[in-house]
């Protein structure tokens, strides 16, 4: 599925590296690549610079250089935009080492900013960088200061070229100009931080902006969505993006509608797989180990997080129409759980094609939410709820009997041995506007699951009476998570015969 842009990229490297020396390597070659067309690369000049300064490079890593650094006929570059989507820990902060590097000492670039999602992300990249340069002695000589106080972290050369490292936050990068800016962890990356730093490179002739990522960290991607739809749309075509050059490592994996011996989708278990997805894998990464790492994370959290199976809203453009998503990630937080008692909820797609589990508890105050399961098809459901019900006595389980679900609750009252709890028509508008009222009023905490995110990205109203309920913007929608846990947060109020025991959870 790759698409050749230029006769200069047909020059690429195998899919794998062949084993000469007994050691299995990963793909060095991305499964999807995209590019302009050019006829040279500063590539090899930064492959070069970063081996003087102590950094060698894996062959996929100079391969993403020399793609990514492509020129037209004129000096310009041939991609003002660059994206790198690869599985967490393969490497690629090596590439945006190189590529800083570059910029600052070769390119002559005057500025140059780096942000990530998380500071401190930016900060191990800053030392890094520090370290190659203080190596390197004549680059060093160079340097006229290494900027640390708060707020001011980057490195200035006495030529006044400058690197600059950058929180991410709605007014990140607003005042400053650049060359170059380098979006690490882009797939947290959103409107606000792209509309801050973005525009920073509209007024510099021969602007780039990078955006390199992972398909993990469980949140779909507002911007790498919008990178990756390009990229296919090229592929699809067979035409290039004219400004975009995109190279992800990643699998297809089998659908449930597969056949036996489908040949055109990906086992998340194989060792094929592996290497398809991760090139580090021979330099860095290890077959037994991320074999085994399957076994502790589940499939579809190794997929997401080793394979790069991501989660990316269909109609990036126009998604968060009920609740925004600074709103939603706002009330994130990795300590929060629910407390007993606590109430379940399912819920399925129209197709059944998809199905969810959601708790809900009490949680300081408030309101806990969590995506307890979410998985394809339905013939898991009961016995999934047979465990959580063994295991936790809910004090309900909520079901919309008028939903997809409904014909769940015949064999989930028989094997629980229970009543579910069935709402009404106005008591299913009643929870969603209890659901929005605690996000509005932020009362209501969550772990900012990838589902439930993806769901609310892609939910809007659809009116109920004189309320509205929870409804798919876009077929391809899922918002079973969503729902569930609109449905477990009203179940927390609603009156039920209490069980006579209730263990203390969590």
């Amino acid at each position: 599925m790759t698409l050749l842009s230029s006769e200069r990229s047909a020059e690429q490297l195998p899919a794998s590296s062949p084993p000469a020396d007994g050691q299995v390597y990963g793909w060095q070659a991305p499964p999807i690549e995209t590019a302009p067309p050019w006829v040279s690369s500063a590539g090899q000049e930064a492959i070069d610079l970063a081996a003087r300064a102590g950094l060698k490079l894996d062959p996929w890593q100079q391969h993403i250089l020399r793609v990514g650094m492509g020129e037209k006929p004129d000096g310009q570059w041939s991609a003002s935009e660059v994206c790198v989507n690869v599985p967490r820990q393969n490497g690629k902060g090596a590439v945006i080492e190189a590529r800083v590097l570059w910029g600052l000492f070769v390119g002559g670039e005057q500025g140059i900013l780096v942000s990530a999602h998380e500071f401190k992300t930016t900060m191990n990249t800053m030392k890094r960088i520090e370290r190659l340069i203080r190596g390197c002695p004549d680059l060093h000589k160079r340097v006229r200061h290494y900027h640390k106080t708060v707020g001011r972290e980057g490195i200035e050369l006495y030529d006044g070229r400058e690197l600059r490292y950058v929180a991410r936050s709605r007014g990140s990068g607003r005042g400053f100009t650049a060359d170059c800016v380098i979006f690490d962890e882009c797939m947290i990356l959103g409107d606000d931080a792209m509309a801050a730093l973005a525009p920073t490179t509209d007024a510099v002739d021969n602007s780039v902006l990078w955006f390199l990522g992972s398909a993990g960290l469980g949140s779909p991607s507002q911007q790498l969505g919008r990178l990756r739809r390009r990229a296919l749309a090229a592929l699809e075509s067979g035409t290039p993006d004219p400004v975009l050059a995109y190279l992800e490592w990643s699998i297809t994996p089998h659908l449930d509608e597969c056949p036996r011996g489908c040949t055109e989708h990906d086992a998340v278990d194989s060792v094929a797989s592996l290497l398809k997805s991760n090139p580090g894998v021979g330099y860095r990464l290890q077959v037994e180990k991320c074999m085994h790492r399957r076994l502790t994370m589940g499939d579809a959290l190794y997929a997401r997080e080793r394979l790069g199976v991501g989660d990316y809203p269909s109609d990036v453009a126009d998604t968060w129409q009920v609740i925004g998503e600074d709103a939603w990630r706002a009330l994130a937080d990795a300590e929060s759980s629910p407390s007993d008692p606590v109430a379940f909820a399912i819920d399925m797609t129209p197709e059944r094609s998809h199905a969810a589990i959601g708790v809900a508890g009490e949680w300081r105050g408030g309101t806990h939410v969590e995506v307890v399961d979410h998985r394809p098809g339905t013939g898991w459901i009961l016995d999934r709820a047979a465990e959580l019900h063994e295991k936790w006595k809910p004090r309900c389980w909520v079901i919309d009997a008028g939903g997809p679900a409904g014909s769940l609750i015949p064999a989930l009252e028989e094997r629980l041995g229970i009543e579910v709890v069935q709402p009404k028509t106005r008591e299913v508008a009643a929870s969603c506007g209890q659901f929005y009222d605690a996000v509005t009023e932020q009362s209501l905490s969550h772990l900012d699951q990838a589902p439930l995110a993806s769901a609310l990205a892609g939910a809007q109203q659809r009116p109920l009476g004189d309320a509205w309920a929870w409804a798919r913007r876009i077929v391809s929608v899922d918002i079973s998570p969503l729902v569930t846990v609109t449905l477990a947060k009203w179940g927390l109020g609603v009156e039920v015969e209490e069980p006579e025991e209730a263990p203390n959870l969590w």
